[in-house]
């Protein structure tokens, strides 16, 4: 039979308590332990996946390497963790159902009625054991999306009844995170929230064994002691989930402090091995010791929502932890920029950075935006679309192609110096046809990105349709940028510079999903750097 533990985390009470956190930060102790972990997020609605979903529904599309659009997540649990995650990591309802259907249709049901239970938890329990099929781990800790109470997550809270039933409290471990709120008027945490939250999960047949509580300050004795009474789970498996202040990199230290750890590995009856802490603690205290502050525009159009550019915020922060600053991200909608705003609005930043994105909406904002970091000599990352907005700024304002632009959004345009991949182009669906997951890159030595990368041939992470297109290559490099980064075969222009410039980048990838905290991506890193130069530059 196999080793593996399964450690299943529920919410309950109120969504966005930080259920995905917890499973990074106790992936993170848990390595830090020794053990391997492998993490999966299991997401209640009935899309296949969230790449066809808006950012304000769901925040942003995580890309794994195999090309698996995901659940943000899944990004936490990457930095968290020295693991690497597939589309195995990521299941929703939608892959769920749609898996089952398929083959009720081939007939492998065998004119059985294809019902929930079996059919459908059985699918879910299967998903589940498929991440340890190629290489068992020490613990597979999966998330289960939504809210106890909610209807569409009722199936995934049988399948995981189902195991503890199978295999028995020393191999499934269930935890509970809560919500305890203080009623401001009285100044008073209350337990009854929780109380009735674990109540739900008693009708389903789950009794947790541990209790993760969301609260603005360390709870009492007294408190843990009632909590514990009335929802029968040990004092000591009463832990505190306390609001963080500096970062949210200090959680697993949190964690750490109140044994959560200690607890699981106690209750699934493993080993307390040595913990070894060191790194992770050494770049919390960094943060926690940082002085001096950058200020990066982010010129973007889901701005209002802090989860959906989540990667590249993490990924500045990483940038300012190997730079000793502390970055202050300065939002920006490019559909608020024109002529005469836009040294106002960059006034004092000392980076800009154009992220990824689809659609026409606020490109001139953003190539006013390159222009003004172009001239002025202001640091500049363009990410994917970020990228393409620098070659169209380029094209129109140095090449003198002033009807420059992407098929994107201008399908016959005199200049098309952004196109669709040409495999692609009779492609009418919008789910999985874009270029995804990791591909290589070859580098040219002498560059900027070689400088940064310090290798000649790098892997990374896709997520579009559209590219530069080369037959413009020599006019672009006669006037002063260079293509510094191409695929293997030299089809693709993967990177684009301007040398006799501070700092100048425009990649169509998307590095912010390899950036780890303990691990800053090169890029970032760099872009912080020069960011950085020019923050001590106007200080002097």
């Amino acid at each position: 039979m196999s080793k593996t533990r399964y450690i299943f985390i529920t919410g309950g009470v109120s969504s966005s308590l930080g259920k995905g956190v917890t499973v990074a930060a106790l992936g993170c102790l848990l390595e830090a332990r020794g053990y391997t972990v492998s993490l999966q997020k299991m997401d209640p609605y009935i899309n296949i996946d969230p790449g066809t979903m808006s950012p304000y529904q769901h925040g942003e599309v995580y890309v794994t390497e195999d090309g698996a659009e995901t659940d943000l997540d899944l990004g936490y649990y990457e930095r968290f963790t020295k693991s690497k995650f597939s589309r195995k990591n990521s299941v929703s309802t939608g892959q769920i159902y749609h898996a089952v259907i398929e083959r009720e249709r081939k007939g492998d049901y065998l004119g059985r009625t294809v019902q929930v239970v079996p059919h459908i938890t059985n699918e879910i329990r299967n998903r589940i054991y498929n991440l340890t099929r190629d290489q068992e781990t020490d613990f597979v800790i999966v998330e289960i999306g939504g809210t106890v109470g909610d209807i569409e997550s009722i199936p995934f809270l049988e399948a995981i009844r189902q195991m503890r039933y199978e295999h028995g409290m020393n191999q499934v471990l269930f935890l509970h995170l809560t919500l305890v709120p203080t009623i401001t008027a009285a100044g008073e945490a209350k337990t009854k929230p929780t109380q009735h939250s674990v109540k739900e999960l008693l009708a389903l047949g789950i009794q947790p064994d541990v209790l993760i509580c969301r609260i603005n300050k360390p709870m009492s004795k007294e408190m843990k002691n009632k909590i514990s009474l009335f929802c029968n789970v040990k004092e000591q498996n009463v832990i505190s989930a306390v609001d963080i202040t500096t970062s949210i990199y200090e959680i697993p230290l949190m964690y750490r402090e109140d044994k959560l750890d200690e607890v699981v590995l106690n209750a699934l009856g493993m080993d307390l091995r040595k913990l070894n802490f060191s790194q992770w603690e050494n770049m919390v205290k960094k943060i926690r010791n940082t002085k001096k502050t950058v200020k990066v525009a982010l010129i973007g159009k889901y701005i209002s929502l802090q989860d959906a550019y989540r990667s590249v915020y993490e990924s500045l922060a990483h940038g300012g932890i190997s730079n000793d600053v502390e970055v202050e991200v300065v939002k920006i909608n490019p559909e608020d920029i024109d002529s005469k705003n836009i040294k106002e609005l960059l006034k004092g930043v000392h980076g800009v950075l154009v992220p990824g994105g689809f659609g026409e909406r606020g490109i001139e904002g953003k190539i006013a935006a390159i222009q003004y970091a172009r001239t002025k000599q202001i640091p500049f990352f363009g990410i994917c679309l970020g990228m393409q907005c620098a070659v169209i700024e380029f094209a129109r304002n140095v090449l003198g192609f002033k009807d420059a632009n992407s098929t994107e959004f201008k399908p016959n345009v005199e200049y098309p110096v952004i196109s669709m991949i040409e495999e692609q182009k009779e492609i009418e669906r919008m789910g999985g046809t874009m270029r995804l997951g990791a591909y290589p890159c070859l580098v040219k030595k002498g560059s900027l990105a070689y400088t940064e990368y310090k290798a000649e041939r790098i892997s990374e992470r896709h997520r579009h349709r559209f590219e530069f297109t080369l037959r413009y290559k020599d006019d672009f490099e006669k006037k002063g940028m260079n293509l510094s980064g191409f695929s293997p075969d030299g089809s693709l222009a993967e990177i684009v510079e301007i040398p006799n410039h501070p700092w100048f980048i425009g990649v169509q990838f998307h590095p912010e999903f390899q950036s780890k905290p303990t691990d800053p991506h090169p890029l970032f890193a760099g872009f912080i750097k020069a960011a950085s130069k020019l923050a001590k530059k106007t200080e002097d």
